[in-house]
């Protein structure tokens, strides 16, 4: 799957756990802030598998310190959709994500989660870059949009960063399902490696089953193929509606308050 695409997905499927609507599952439900700033950071987290490929988006995100990590992950993991893309990968992307949300600071403000903020503002500026929000505007407009999408929590709601992990296990599952049902499949076992025996690579299990033990089931055929592009479109409106709903709601509960702030700067003279 293409990587905006893999964005995309990540972000509807946090709308469909966080959210409460109508259209939504409301596994975890969450407020506004939660909502707007989780679906975001979920887009992001739904690129990190791969980081086994020194070209991916992920790579060339804070060059040159992520191509350095993208070619000792590449070499760890056996390859491009080898480790990052099984069980095991996926444990090991959501624990680092529990220990950086543990990761705070005392400040003359309060105790804030460093740890978390950093992750998040991360995977805020892959997302944006995966899904080209801002295509006439170089890496650091990126930047500034992350920086302000988890400075948004900081300070409405230091302390909902408890969703970070799930939000992580949300993306790499999101984006392990979204590379099984393309051809190529995943080896979820790894580095478990089981091959069909040879007398069934022949047969109809091998588009499931494939030769090098990978998993498939490959509904959309090749990665950016049309039955790609035909299913993304609705999954890219309904995380583009649900953010939308979370930013008017955000928006009236805090614009208020912004206003007199900023009221209250301009009266110091």
């Amino acid at each position: 799957m293409m990587g905006g695409h893999h964005a995309a997905s990540g972000a509807a499927a946090w709308i469909a756990i966080a959210s409460t609507g109508p259209y939504a599952l409301g596994w975890y439900p969450l407020d506004s802030t939660g909502i707007l700033i989780g679906a975001m950071a979920t887009a992001g987290t739904a690129l990190v598998c791969d980081w086994d490929h020194r070209h991916s988006t992920i790579a060339n995100s804070l060059p040159p310190l992520s191509n350095v990590i993208a070619v000792g992950i590449e070499k760890a993991s056996g390859g491009h959709r080898q480790g990052t893309h099984s069980l095991l990968g996926a444990s090991a992307f959501v624990v680092l994500a529990a220990m950086a949300a543990q990761f705070q600071m005392v400040t003359p403000v309060g105790k804030l989660s460093v740890g978390a903020g950093l992750l998040c503002m991360f995977m805020i500026n892959l997302a944006a870059k995966a899904l080209n929000l801002f295509p006439k505007s170089g890496w650091i407009t990126n930047w500034l949009f992350a920086v302000v999408m988890a400075g948004l929590v900081t300070w409405f709601a230091p302390d909902q960063w408890g969703w970070l992990p799930l939000s992580m296990l949300t993306g790499v599952v999101v984006h392990i399902v979204g590379d099984m049902i393309t051809v190529g499949g995943v080896p979820l076992l790894w580095p478990i490696v089981i091959k069909p025996p040879k007398f069934l690579r022949k047969s109809f299990i091998s588009g499931i089953w494939r030769a090098n033990g990978a998993f498939s089931i490959p509904l959309l055929g090749r990665a950016g193929s049309r039955r790609e592009w035909l299913v993304l479109i609705p999954v890219s409106g309904y995380a583009m509606v649900g953010m939308g709903v979370a930013a008017w709601t955000l928006a009236q509960q805090h614009w208020p308050g912004v206003l007199a702030a900023l009221g209250g700067v301009v009266q110091l003279p």
